[in-house]
Parts: C-alpha cells; sequence; structure tokens
C-alpha cells in the first residue's frame, strides 16, 4: 500500500487512515447497478465490498448517475471512477487514464420467434423498430447516443433497462419494439430465470458490438486507474475476482493475468 500512502494523506481530512473513493455507477446489469438503498449491485458491488474488507483503509462512495448522465456528472468532478466501463464510449477525448481491460461482453440482436422467421430477419436492422436503453452505445448506430439524431435514422423505443425491452419484444407489438439490444451477459442471467423464452426468443448469432471494460479515472487524478487495478490485485491473485466474474455469467477478457501474474 504504499503506492496509496500519499493518496491517504492529501484526501483525508479527517484521519490519515482511510482513503475515500468516489466511483460513479449507473445502471447496467449485471456489471453494475444501484438498490434502492442506494447501494451497488452486480459483480461491482460483490467487489467494492470484497476491496473494503481487502484493504482496512479504503473505503467507496457510490454516486449513482445514469448513461446519458455519466459525462457531464464526470466533467462535475461528482465522481472520480468509474469501474466496468469501455474506453471507446466517448471517453478517449477526455482527460482520463485507462486501465487494462479487466471484463468482455457482446450485445445480441432479440426478436420474437415466429414461424417464417430466421437469422435473416436481423439483416436489415433499420427496417425495424428496436428498443434501446437510453444513453447506451450501440455499433448498429454508429455509437450515437443523441435522442434526435437516432429518431431522425431508425425507428426507435427508447427505455431504461433490458428487462422492460424483452417484455416489449415478448408482447408482439411491432408498432412499438420488433428488435432490442441485449448484452450477452444479461440474456443469460435472463434465460437462467425464464428457461421456457429460449423456444420465444429469437437471438442474432453475430453481435452487435464487442467491447472490453476497464477501469476509467480522472487524468492526474488519486486515484489512477493503475491505482485502482493495484487494489484489485490481491484479490486477481488468489482467484476471487475471477469467481466472482464467472457468478455473474461474466467474462474475463482473453490473456487475463492470474496468479502471479497479477499486477
Amino acid at each position: 500500500m504504499a503506492l496509496f500512502a500519499g493518496i491517504m494523506l492529501a484526501w483525508s481530512p479527517v484521519s490519515v487512515a482511510e482513503t475515500k473513493i468516489k466511483v460513479g455507477v449507473y445502471h447496467f446489469p449485471p456489471v453494475a447497478s444501484v438498490g434502492p438503498d442506494g447501494k451497488p449491485t452486480g459483480l461491482l458491488g460483490d467487489l467494492l465490498e470484497e476491496l473494503e474488507q481487502t484493504h482496512g483503509d479504503i473505503s467507496f462512495r457510490v454516486v449513482h448517475t445514469s448513461p446519458k448522465r455519466r459525462f457531464l456528472d464526470f466533467d462535475a468532478k461528482l465522481y472520480d471512477v468509474m469501474i466496468f466501463e469501455c474506453p471507446d464510449w466517448d471517453w478517449r477525448d477526455k482527460e482520463v487514464s485507462i486501465s487494462r481491460p479487466l471484463l468482455v461482453d457482446e450485445d445480441f440482436y432479440v426478436a420474437l420467434r415466429k414461424p417464417g422467421r430466421d437469422l435473416s430477419f436481423f439483416d436489415d436492422l433499420p427496417s425495424h423498430t428496436i428498443a434501446v436503453i437510453s444513453g447506451y452505445h450501440y455499433r448498429f448506430a454508429g455509437y450515437e447516443t443523441d435522442h434526435s439524431v437516432l429518431e431522425q435514422k431508425f425507428r426507435i423505443e427508447f427505455s431504461d433497462n433490458h428487462s422492460r425491452n424483452l417484455k416489449l419484444i415478448k408482447a408482439d407489438r411491432p408498432s412499438v419494439a420488433e428488435v432490442a439490444i441485449v448484452s450477452h451477459s444479461y440474456l443469460q442471467m435472463h434465460l437462467a430465470g425464464h428457461p421456457e423464452d429460449r423456444d420465444t426468443l429469437l437471438i442474432s448469432d453475430k453481435p452487435d458490438q464487442r467491447y472490453q471494460l476497464a477501469i476509467i479515472a480522472r487524468k492526474d487524478g488519486t486515484p489512477s486507474a493503475d491505482e485502482i487495478l493495484t487494489l484489485l490485485s490481491p484479490l486477481i491473485k488468489n482467484g476471487r475476482y475471477q469467481r466472482l466474474v464467472e457468478k455473474w455469467g461474466l467474462r474475463l477478457p482473453a490473456g487475463f493475468p492470474t496468479g502471479d501474474e497479477a499486477p
């Protein structure tokens, strides 16, 4: 923890024994979400709890933001770190530090399975009404998030969660949503709880996008992305991080270090 000695002196106005880190969190299940009590859930919730138990001199303050608002809140310095975020989602032009990837996931197209409907249904996506989550980045849309721009190019239904979008698909309301875009990890979690939907839903065999999730922190700020990664190192070395990732149906990047190779 020598790396954090200077941080603790600079950050803690009450006690030099504790470093408080402000973490931005938005609804991104099963990676991260915020419960009714304001506490983080999903993989991130488990990870922050493990980190506080591992490092008694570190605590995390969760700042609830939204997919659309997360950049404004970062610029306003309401939080300093976002864990499990894709750098390609409009972060690279900002003054940030970025860690090595910690997770990988991908998004798939989902429609209602009907007689005569096969995977070619997804070949002409703009011809269908599409349910998306407001503020999320999608490859089919050129990673555009502005509502007005998207509505000019596509027939779009904006939502704030995957569960609602899947319900719209199952309700067979083509004027509202014929295709939803859902992450692989969420789909696996949904199908584990609703196995009957394996015969109800048609899922594309090619992803809309594949992405790598990393730690993003304020450039020249305290802590940096790599300093957060250093905090994570003991959990990587003892295998605890990998078990948490697998618990939530998520995946590590290829070649991710384990054991003595951990950062």
